[in-house]
C-alpha cells in the first residue's frame, strides 16, 4: 500500500481537529483505550457527547483553549491506502507550523466555515499551497449542518473559492459540503445532500492519484549508506544504499556520479536482500557501479542523460523558522536530505507577503514566520532541482551552527 501524506488547513474554529478526529473515529482507527480517555475527556469539557478534536489536540494549552498551537501527526490506514495527518494550526502567528506541515505533504485539506465563506486566512493558506507547489488541493465546505445544509450556500462558496484557485494557478481543486461534527460526506454519504452527486472525503483520499509523475519523472538516487563489509564471503562488496527519489533504475544504466562528475554503469541491483533488474520511486535499494569509485553519502547517481543543477550558489525561498533573525551574512549548516553542506547568506533580495505574494524590499532583519527570497553560497558544490520541478530534490533546510536547531525551510529556484 502506498502512503498518501495530507495536511488540514484553514481559520481557528474551521474544525480541522474536528475534522481529522472525524476520520479516525468513523472509519474505526481508535482503539478501545483510546476510546474510553476520548469519551472521558470529553464529559469533563461538555455534555454534547464525544469532542473529536481532543484526538489531535495534545497539548494542555490546545484543549484548554479550544486552539491548534503545534503541528500534530496522525496516522491511519484503510483497506486502500495509509494515511499521514497533519494538523496545521489557523492562527497567523503559527504560519511557519503550518508551512513546515505542508512542505511534505502531498495534498492540502482546506477547510472554509460555511458561516463565513472564503476568508483573509482560507487566501492565506491557499497562497501557501501554492508557494509550495501542491498539486491537490481539497475545499471542505465545512458546518453545512448550521447552514441546513443548503446547496446554493455551497455553490456561492465554491463560486467564491474558484476565483482564489484561478488567480494562484492551483491545478486540482475538489470541493465537499462536510459536517464533521455530525459525519456527513467524510465516510459515509449523507442523505442531508441529496443535491451533491460526488464522492465522500475519505473515498476521494483512497483514490486520488499521488505517485502518478513520480516514475516518469527525472531519475534520482541519494546515497544514504556505502555498504562495505569487508568479511572473508564479501571482501570486494561495495553498495550504495538508498532509496529511488523519482524515475526508473535498471541494470545497465549509464549514469553519473554527482558532484564529482563521473561516469560509470550500474552493474548490480539489489532490494530486500535479492538481486533485481530494476527499481522505481520510493522503493529502497542498494546499487553497485562497474568502476572503482570514491562515493559518499550524500552523492548522487543520475542518469547521464537527465542531469540535476550542480552549482555552489543558489538563489532560493525561506520561510524564516527562529526567533533569531535572520541577516545577511549569517552561517549556517544547508541539510539537503542526506547531505550537510556549510554555507552563508550572500543577499536578501526581497520579502515576500503571504497574504498577497507581492515581494517587499527589506528594510530591517528577517523575523520568525517571513519568508524571503535569498541568494545562498555552499562551501562546495550543490546537487539540486528546482523546487518546482521537483519538491524531493528542491527541498532543503537551514541549521544554526550553535544550536542545531532547524531555522529555515527552503524552496530552491
Amino acid at each position: 500500500m502506498d502512503i498518501l501524506r495530507f495536511i488540514t488547513a484553514g481559520s481557528v474554529d474551521d474544525g480541522k481537529s474536528t475534522l481529522i478526529g472525524r476520520l479516525l473515529y468513523d472509519s474505526k482507527n481508535i482503539l478501545i483505550d483510546q476510546l474510553e480517555a476520548l469519551e472521558k475527556q470529553s464529559k469533563n469539557k461538555n455534555e454534547d457527547g464525544i469532542d473529536l478534536a481532543i484526538l489531535t489536540d495534545g497539548l494542555r494549552a490546545e484543549r484548554e483553549q479550544g486552539i491548534t498551537i503545534d503541528v500534530a501527526y496522525r496516522y491511519f490506514s484503510t483497506p486502500k491506502r495509509k494515511f499521514i495527518i497533519a494538523d496545521a494550526p489557523g492562527h497567523i502567528q503559527y504560519t511557519r507550523n503550518m508551512i513546515t506541515g505542508a512542505s511534505n505533504s502531498q495534498l492540502i485539506v482546506i477547510l472554509i466555515d460555511a458561516r463565513q465563506g472564503v476568508i483573509e486566512q482560507t487566501r492565506r493558506h491557499s497562497i501557501i499551497a501554492s508557494l509550495l507547489k501542491m498539486k491537490n488541493v481539497v475545499v471542505a465546505i465545512n458546518k453545512m449542518d448550521l447552514v441546513d445544509y443548503s446547496e446554493e450556500v455551497f455553490n456561492d462558496i465554491k463560486s467564491q473559492y474558484q476565483l482564489v484557485a484561478q488567480k494562484l494557478g492551483l491545478p486540482n481543486v475538489n470541493y465537499f459540503p462536510i459536517s464533521a461534527f455530525n459525519g456527513d460526506n467524510i465516510v459515509e454519504k449523507s442523505e442531508k445532500t441529496s443535491w451533491y452527486s460526488g464522492s465522500t472525503l475519505l473515498d476521494f483520499l483512497e483514490n486520488v492519484e499521488i505517485n502518478q509523475d513520480k516514475d516518469v519523472e527525472k531519475p534520482r538516487f541519494q546515497v544514504q549508506y556505502v555498504i562495505r563489509p569487508q568479511t572473508e564471503e564479501l571482501h570486494d562488496y561495495r553498495g550504495y544504499a538508498g532509496e529511488v527519489i523519482s524515475g526508473v533504475y535498471k541494470k545497465g544504466d549509464d549514469i553519473t556520479v554527482l558532484p564529482q562528475n563521473i561516469q560509470t554503469k550500474i552493474s548490480k541491483i539489489e532490494t530486500g536482500g535479492k538481486e533485481v533488474e530494476s527499481v522505481f520511486t520510493n522503493q529502497p535499494a542498494v546499487l553497485h557501479v562497474e568502476d572503482d569509485i570514491d562515493i559518499s553519502r550524500g552523492d548522487f547517481l543520475v542518469k547521464t542523460d537527465d542531469l540535476p543543477k550542480v552549482e555552489n550558489e543558489i538563489e532560493a525561498v525561506v520561510c524564516w523558522l527562529d526567533k533569531k533573525e535572520l541577516n545577511e551574512g549569517n552561517k549556517y549548516f544547508i541539510q539537503h536530505k542526506s547531505k550537510v553542506l556549510k554555507a552563508i547568506i550572500k543577499e536578501i533580495e526581497y520579502k515576500i507577503d503571504v497574504n498577497t505574494l507581492e515581494k517587499t524590499p527589506v528594510n530591517e532583519s528577517i523575523k520568525l514566520n517571513e519568508v524571503v527570497k535569498v541568494r545562498l553560497k555552499t562551501a562546495s558544490p550543490l546537487v539540486f532541482d528546482s523546487f518546482e520541478d521537483s519538491r524531493d530534490t528542491g527541498n532543503a533546510v537551514l541549521i544554526d551552527e550553535t544550536s542545531n536547531s532547524t531555522v529555515g525551510a527552503v524552496m530552491i529556484l
